[in-house]
């Protein structure tokens, strides 16, 4: 369709991309071109792969090219703890449909490259794990960022703490956040790329967390059968839930990047500090940044009702 806006995913293939993934094969007016799987993410690169194939195999899709990118950081060695990659990997024993076609890759780049350049409408990129492959592609073809309508980024911790420390007790780093930290002379790349960014921090994510409420309306209301995997996933989460651990990361991210009015934004002048230290991949406001599109805040209520009904295919 002619109104459809073209939407490329990139991500880190954890239990919230899972999530967003399921909504933006569900969303109305979104053409979801394809998905980029982050190497440096929380699973492996060509796993995470054929995971988000059998996803959009699920929801109907499993023509939507999947591919991934480089296993290491642009530099550095920061990365996911093992144990939790293991376990995205074989996405927490959940079962999904096979899918009939397999991962290309690893060819992010080249992906992103192709696709970008040839749309005849600028680009949504939603971005929700470490930014290599986006850095790399940028970096490779500066001149896509002006055929990019927007990159929403759900990374970083601008007046907040970060999440290290949350997963790592052993890292004293607290001022990160999680996929700037995988690779942040990437996302420091990507700042400065000129590229037009949305970003969506710890800071409102924060303030969306995933509750037993939330559980419990999904529990009574999935008529679908991604509205009925995303409870399977939220049944595999409960422990973190009931703690308040759990947050609608990405897919509130995709959420904003396709329904704007859910949200408050802010300019900021943002940088990555990607030298290593206990401050490595803090994000930075300093007036020697970037201009950035910073969410401030979020109508909780709107968001999960839109996320509720996108996924069981009610639309307004």
């Amino acid at each position: 369709m002619m109104n459809e806006k073209p939407v490329i995913l990139d991500t880190d293939m954890s239990p919230d991309s899972w999530m967003a993934i399921l909504y933006l094969a569900r969303c109305p007016d979104v053409a979801l071109r394809a998905i980029t799987v982050a190497g440096t993410g929380e699973s492996h690169g060509s796993r995470g792969a054929r995971n988000a194939l059998a996803l959009l195999t699920l929801a109907g899709k499993p023509n939507i090219p999947v591919t991934y990118g480089r296993k290491t950081p642009l530099r550095g060695k920061h990365s996911f703890p093992l144990i939790m990659r293991y376990a995205m990997d074989i996405m927490l024993g959940l079962s999904l449909p096979s899918s009939p076609n397999p991962p290309t890759g690893p060819a992010a780049v080249e992906l992103l490259t192709s696709l970008i350049q040839s749309s005849p409408q600028k680009t949504i990129l939603v971005a929700v794990g470490p930014l290599t492959n986006v850095a790399e592609t940028l970096g490779a073809q500066p001149a896509l960022v002006d055929k990019l309508e927007m990159i929403y980024i759900m990374g970083g911790a601008v007046d907040v703490p970060g999440n290290i420390r949350a997963v790592a007790m052993w890292n004293r780093n607290s001022v990160a956040e999680w996929n700037i930290y995988c690779d942040p002379y990437a996302a420091n790349l990507v700042f400065e790329s000129g590229a037009p960014i949305t970003l969506v921090p710890l800071d409102v994510t924060n303030q969306v967390p995933l509750t037993l409420a939330f559980y419990n309306r999904l529990e009574a209301d999935r008529v679908t059968p991604e509205a009925g995997f995303v409870h399977k996933i939220l049944s595999r989460l409960k422990p973190t839930i009931r703690t308040h651990e759990y947050y609608f990361w990405d897919p509130l991210t995709a959420a904003v990047a396709t329904n704007e009015n859910l949200a408050m934004f802010r300019r900021r002048r943002l940088k990555v500090i990607h030298e290593e230290g206990l401050e490595s991949g803090r994000t930075l406001a300093t007036d020697s940044g970037a201009d950035i599109r910073v969410c401030t805040a979020v109508d909780n209520a709107r968001f999960e009702q839109v996320f509720l009904d996108t996924l069981n295919g009610r639309f307004a």
